[in-house]
Order: structure tokens, then sequence, then C-alpha cells
């Protein structure tokens, strides 16, 4: 039997919402009466209860197109983090009712990378364009339950602060927990004395991560007997976890037998060692130290590699929110224009490699490049000011001209 749903606002057919049916067609009780109201001059209701609090569900291309607006790079990571995205909302505002009792669970997911790599930033942006909230924590402050320290469950009272205070919008969000590697077990055998800030909190993810309802303070903190709580569903909400996993590459080549020591070893490039993120498996993450359980719970892996000496400057130019453009807005309401020669701009990318910090330090970098000139911005109202090579690595003066003439 096939399923019957609206014609023009596919719903499916239910005891609230009854079909009326055609030649090959359907249509709903509530779209009957919103065409009656268009017909005869009433007004139309903003949006039918079908429709509120739906998120705009892009395709997996659609998603990568906007990640290439703002993320310069990790192509790979990109493109899975898309398809997640994608089939996990599907899984929400499309999946009908089929005879087979068939239910799609969700794919939460974790990304892999240095830092400074766009982690971060990659849950930021879909969730922006999704118009879903979500909430960033840092699994350094987590300590298991009843200890000094966040709980585990206060991560759904920050997602709840998004939603501006609606479980239901609240439930249909995005968690996305930092530095998830720092969690990990010290070593591959389980300790003796409570690990209240490491595999105690992996633990204490297990329930939020799978699936559950569970019962949260309305202002976060401890919980106590005479409080009230609110209850969360985490069935339908997507988790991301992310983090560095510093040392997962000696992890790698021991599992690959590339070890460097003795004779007749084949040593790698530089590149491929970065590389070798790529081929990490779950038997990897279990040596790093997180627990079988939490590496079951975050079905699709996504690595992110070391970002280059010219992704470095794309990302400093390209993307609509670049530090440059940012910069040039900033001098732009002082009447000043902003300019970087590239030789300027590759010396900067190099710093940020040095500093092995990431995309995160060029912000540093500039501040430390424009204080001089930022503290004498009021009076260069008219002018244009070049940063050049001089400027990024022997601390010069950059060139100011004013009238086509270097003042």
């Amino acid at each position: 039997m096939s399923i019957k749903q609206c014609s023009f606002c596919a719903t499916v057919e239910s005891e609230e919402n009854p079909l009326i049916a055609g030649e090959r067609v359907y249509i709903c009780s509530n779209c009957v009466v919103s065409a009656y109201k268009i017909l005869f001059g009433e007004e139309e209701p903003e949006a039918t209860p079908t429709t509120s609090g739906t998120p705009t569900l892009y395709t997996p291309k659609e998603i990568n197109a906007l990640l290439d607006e703002y993320i310069i790079g990790q192509e790979n990571a990109k493109k899975t983090l898309a398809v997640a995205v994608y089939n996990h909302y599907k899984r929400i505002f499309r999946e009908t009712v089929s005879e087979d009792d068939t239910q799609i669970a969700k794919s939460n997911v974790l990304l892999i990378g240095p830092t400074g790599s766009g982690k971060t930033l990659l849950a930021q942006t879909i969730a922006k364009f999704l118009n879903v909230p979500i909430a960033i924590a840092d699994a350094t402050n987590l300590t298991e339950a009843g200890y000094v320290g966040e709980d585990v469950e206060n991560i759904l009272t920050k997602l709840l602060m998004e939603a501006n205070g609606d479980p239901k919008l609240a439930e249909q969000g995005i968690v996305f927990i930092d530095e998830v590697d720092k969690v990990a077990r010290m070593g591959e055998n389980r300790s003796i004395t409570r690990d209240v800030s490491g595999e105690g909190v992996q633990q204490a993810l297990l329930k939020l991560i799978e699936g559950s309802v569970v019962n949260i303070p309305p202002k976060g903190g401890r919980k106590h007997p005479n409080q009230d709580f609110i209850q969360i569903d985490t069935s339908n909400i997507l988790f991301i976890c992310g983090g560095a996993f510093d040392g997962l590459n000696d992890i790698l080549k021991r599992r690959l037998g590339s070890n460097t020591l003795g004779f007749g070893q084949s040593k790698r490039s530089k590149k491929e060692e970065q590389n070798l993120l790529h081929l990490v498996e779950s038997e990897d993450l279990v040596s790093f130290g997180l627990i079988p359980e939490l590496i079951g719970r975050l079905h699709i892996h996504a690595t992110l590699g070391e970002i280059t000496q010219e992704d470095m400057v794309r990302i400093l130019v390209e993307p609509k929110n670049s530090l440059v453009k940012q910069y040039q807005k900033l001098f732009a309401i002082d009447t000043v224009s902003l300019k970087f020669e590239e030789d300027a701009l590759l010396n900067i990318a190099q710093k940020a490699i040095e500093r092995k910090t990431g995309a995160r330090g060029l912000r540093s970098i500039l501040e430390e490049i424009l204080l001089d000139i930022m503290y004498e911005l009021p009076e260069l109202e008219g002018y244009e000011v070049i940063i050049t090579q001089d400027v990024v690595c022997n601390q010069a003066k950059p060139l100011y001209i004013r009238d086509k003439q270097i003042a």
C-alpha cells in the first residue's frame, strides 16, 4: 500500500490532518483552509503546523558550496560533514511512515585534525546556514557527575539557551564538543582509581550521544532534589566531536610498520606523514585512549590536514569574513585604505606555520603588525596604508600614500 501524502505540502495523512483524495492527487485539511482564505480575501497564516521550526534543508552539494565560501581547503572533511548533516536532517524532517517499521538511526561525527585547521568553524558555519541552535562545549571543563567541574548535562543547558528556551527547537540542534581528545584515558588499561576528568567523562557522554531523555536544570549548575527540570530528548541532536589527537600519528606509524628504528626501514616524507590521519581506524582511537563504546557512537570519522602556506594566504584574503577584509573594513571606518602586498601575505602565512597555531594564529600576527598603525589611525584620514614584506619581517614602517604621493 502506497503512502498517502498531500500533493501541496507533502504532509503524511493523520487523524489531525486528514487528506481529501482526487484523481492521483491529495490535499490535506490545512491546505484546504489556507486555499479558502486566499480565495476569499482572509489573511493566510504565517506558517502551518507542518512547517514551523523546520530548518532549511540543503543538499550535500549546496552545503559544501556554502562551506567553500568560509573555509579554505579541507575538501574531504567538508564533503563528509555535508553528507552527514544532510542525512541527519533528512531523517528528521522527511522520513515517512513505512510498513516495515524500519527506523533510521542517527550518525554522529568525529573530526580529527591539528589545532587551527577549522574543526569548530565547520560546525559553526553549518549551524548558521541551517538556522538551527548550536552549543559549543570544551571537553576539558567536564568532569564526572559529583566532582568539582562542569557536568556533562550542562552542554544541553547551553543548547537550550541557544534555542531561546524552546526544548523542541533544542532537540533539533547541533552539539559540538571540542578537545574531546583531552578526556582520553591514560594508557589502554583501565585505571584502578577513578578517572573523573577522563574515562569518567567519556562514560557520561555515552548517554547523551546515543539518544535518551535527559533531565537538565534550566539555568545550569548542579542538580538538587527541589529543583525543576526540563526534559530534553537527544535522539535527534547531532553530536560533532573534534580534537587534535596529538600523538595519533605515532600510533598509526606503529600499526603500519613505519618505525624508523633499525635497518632497512623506509622513511616517509613529511607530506606522507601528515596524510597518515586519513588512515585512522577505530583500533587506533582505542590505543589513543577513547573507550570503544564512545567510538561506536561516533560513526563518521572525518580528518583535516595541516594548513599549507598557500592555503594560509587564501584564508587571509578569500573567505567572506577573511581577516584582511575585516581589517580593511576597520580601517575604512577612519577613511583609511589598507593594502597588503603579496610577499607580505606569504610571510604572515609562514609565521603562522612556524608558530604551529594554525589559522587561528593569523589574527594575533596581524594585530602585532598593525598595532602601531592602528594607534595612529585617527590621524591618517585619507591615506592608503601599504603593508610590505619589510613591515612583516623587519618591523619597518609601512608606505603611506595620499593623493598618489608617498607621505
